[in-house]
């Protein structure tokens, strides 16, 4: 097995304190939120506190809470989230061959160290400092902590998933390796109401759109949509039935519990958005969202029988109405799906790092995000060719 000699930790930020935080039940969280804010839901305290106590995130499902944070005497400056995991699952960034690869060769890959929003693949920043901090000091300071931990403990490697733009360009600096991928956001452009969007579309894009929600009123479908204030738990436990129900027909199990969705309910309702849609006053499918101040985040999305169209309508159409309606800049629905480029959804880039302690593992992976990131880029180009908007509206 390959050991990695460690490495010297000396550095002139011996002002700060560093721990690795096994809960965020170690942490207070007004604290944790004060750095990470409110408005991007995922990051705070409330979200991944729900992950953590409602058992979605632990040792046993193979994400072990393993938290960075920087205390300057006895303040909070910055945090990290951070797992370790002992599988790639519920990531979206994929490495399975880079496991494989590793297996193949004798060497193991897990367990290994991830930064990232649990089953979340929505961008947002990842590395959280208070105001008035040094930027590049702290974030030379996390990066050679957890290089530093993995080496010590012998994890393979580190990952750091979809950070916000900023937080990319300023950690890649630091020796890690750079993974790009691309999803596909909509975006507002002022549009004064759903039709003022279609007309910013070509004929045949915006006939289809038409023919779609059409569709599904009349299979007698109608669809509502309730601010997370005014979800009841009848209406959580009906959303989670159908949500579960979807992972079972592909004979797999939903990462999340009830009792997560209850917790972000009952904690964070202000930031939820609950897509029902019913057949004969009985509901059949249900979409939820949660939202910031400028992007709604689709996540969510369950039914019991398929009908015709209703995915696009309650997982798409709904959301880009209610953002138009609310000002919302961006509609971020999850991670793949080409199909979304007709539909007006922008190709979009993300971003990853990863440091790979093995030197010739590093090297092998090094090449191939070379030859990926051209693949991705080449690709985004020639997706924006497909986008469905009039040549004057784009």
């Amino acid at each position: 097995m390959y050991h990695p000699p460690l490495m010297n930790t000396k550095s002139n930020t011996s002002k700060f304190r560093t721990s690795f935080l096994s809960g965020l039940n170690k942490v207070d969280s007004a604290d944790w939120n004060r750095l990470t804010g409110v408005d991007y839901p995922f990051l705070r305290y409330e979200f991944l506190a729900a992950l953590e106590n409602s058992g979605c995130v632990s040792e046993q499902t193979g994400w072990q809470p393993h938290h960075l944070v920087v205390y300057q005497a006895t303040h909070l400056v910055a945090l990290m989230p951070l797992y370790i995991k002992t599988h790639s699952y519920g990531e979206y960034v994929f490495d399975w061959a880079w496991a494989d690869a590793y297996h193949r060769h004798g060497v193991p890959y897990y367990p290994k160290l991830l930064t990232a929003i649990p089953f979340t693949p929505a961008t947002g920043s990842r590395l959280c400092i208070a105001p008035g901090q040094n930027d590049a000091e702290i974030s030379s300071l996390a990066v050679e902590k957890i290089k530093h931990h993995a080496e010590t403990k012998g994890y393979s490697s580190w990952h750091l998933l979809f950070p916000c733009k900023s937080e990319f360009e300023q950690l890649s600096q630091h020796n890690l390796s750079a993974r790009s991928g691309c999803q596909y956001h909509w975006k507002n452009r002022d549009y004064a109401n759903f039709d003022d969007f279609l007309a910013h579309l070509s004929s045949r894009k915006r006939k289809n759109i038409k023919r779609e929600r059409r569709r599904v009123a009349e299979q007698g479908i109608t669809l509502t949509r309730i601010p997370g204030m005014e979800i009841t738990q009848a209406q959580l436990q009906t959303f989670y039935e159908f949500y579960q129900s979807t992972y079972y027909k592909r004979g797999q199990q939903g990462y999340l519990t009830l009792a997560f969705f209850e917790k972000i309910l009952t904690t964070m309702p202000d930031q939820l958005l609950l897509v029902m849609a019913y057949r004969d006053n009985h509901p059949i499918a249900a979409a939820l969202c949660l939202g910031s101040s400028d992007t709604l985040y689709g996540r969510y999305w369950g039914c019991l029988e398929e009908y015709e169209c209703l995915h696009f309508e309650a997982c798409y159409y709904q959301g880009i109405e209610h953002c138009i309606e609310q000002g919302i800049q961006k509609f971020d629905p999850g991670a793949q799906g080409e199909h979304k480029i007709s539909r007006g959804f922008e190709p979009t880039t993300t971003h990853s790092l990863h440091w790979i302690a093995h030197p010739g593992f590093r090297a092998a992976i090094d090449d191939f995000l070379k030859r990926e990131h051209r693949g991705v880029k080449d690709y985004i180009e020639q997706a924006s060719q497909l986008l469905p908007f009039k040549r004057s509206s784009y």
